[in-house]
């Protein structure tokens, strides 16, 4: 009832008013229902109704009354995106330096992706070289928009690695819980070109004299390696720095709690975790010697590494099917967590 009372009194308003509040209210009313009847898959504002509005609003004082389809609040939203684009348009700059083909956009862009440690002077003197005119401050103005983090450490890191990794071999310990709740030291040795293990041992006590006969062992008198990558594990103190430098390996410290510096040793530490220690217990210090020993020969024998282009550190040779009766079987590895596939003629 109260509603109908609202609708008569608004209806009878109208007689009141001027004919031109009349009319404008009469044609916001309009443009709201033409609105309304479009279906695409629902009703929705174009520009030209966001235009209709901005305008309107500036027409007739009262036209919140009459505003249905948006809040006030969003076509005082729109004039003032409007204004602002008016405004940047007036203010576009006219003349100037000429614009940068993109020619030389892609020529900086290559030079700067083929010579990560060129400036802006350096790229600058090439362009100059072949006779193409641009001045410095615009080849810095490129450099920056495509290399913001050039003096980043991390990437300076990822690099060194990336380009010296035949030659690269990292240590590290573990410690893995007993069945009679002692903790056992595992150390190993791995290099960084295909993922191989060169040398691993448990014991419970380690040393820095132990650590230093472990490398002995690692490390042949003739060996490819020139880089060697460990932490600040007390156990590799000022004994194991000096064994390094006198076999003629530079030793390169990570820096404190950067396990990532790390990488290569860390990843295999988690591997060798999930995939065989977090599922057998080691009952004594031999016992878990024989489970890693039987890890290592897995991990260079048959399991597969999506850093070796999906091969195996011992590069695993691709079986091809032998006859069209041949089937695929599997073989069990470490006691059956893990297994090995290939071809066998049908009996």
């Amino acid at each position: 009832m109260l509603d109908l009372i609202a609708a008569v009194l608004a209806a009878l308003r109208v007689f009141f008013r001027s004919r031109r509040d009349a009319a404008l209210e009469v044609l916001a009313l309009r443009q709201q229902v033409a609105v309304l009847k479009r279906k695409r898959p629902r009703p929705s504002l174009n520009c030209l109704d966001r235009l209709f509005w901005t305008a309107f609003r500036n027409l007739w004082p009262r036209w919140k009354d009459v505003l249905v389809l948006v809040k006030p609040e969003t076509v005082v939203a729109w004039h003032r995106a409007g204004f602002r684009s008016c405004w940047r348009w007036r203010s576009r700059p006219r003349g100037g330096r000429p614009k940068v083909s993109e020619e030389l956009q892609t020529l900086i862009r290559l030079m700067a992706s083929e010579n990560s440690e060129w400036g802006a002077p350096k790229i600058h003197g090439e362009l100059l070289k072949l006779g193409l005119e641009v001045s410095e401050r615009t080849v810095a103005r490129y450099l920056r928009m495509m290399r913001p983090r050039r003096d980043d450490p991390a990437k300076r890191w990822l690099s060194f690695l990336a380009n010296h990794r035949e030659a690269i071999a990292a240590f590290d310990f573990f410690t893995v819980p007993t069945l009679t709740f002692q903790f056992l030291y595992c150390f190993f040795v791995i290099e960084h070109g295909r993922r191989r293990l060169l040398h691993f041992n448990v014991t419970r006590h380690p040393t820095s004299y132990w650590v230093v006969q472990q490398l002995r062992e690692a490390f042949p008198e003739s060996c490819p390696y020139r880089y060697v990558i460990f932490d600040h594990d007390s156990k590799f103190g000022a004994d194991v720095t000096a064994f390094l430098e006198a076999s003629g390996f530079q030793a390169k410290r990570t820096s404190v709690q950067a396990p990532w510096q790390n990488g290569i040793a860390e990843r295999w530490v988690g591997s060798c975790r999930r995939e065989i220690l977090d599922h057998v217990i080691a009952v004594s210090e031999p016992h878990l010697r024989r489970l890693i020993r039987d890890y290592v020969a897995y991990h260079h024998d048959d399991r597969i590494h999506d850093s070796s282009n999906k091969d195996t550190p011992n590069r695993r040779a691709v079986e091809c099917k032998p006859s069209p009766s041949a089937k695929v079987t599997s073989s069990p590895r470490l006691g059956g967590l893990h297994h090995r596939y290939g071809w066998s003629e049908a009996a």
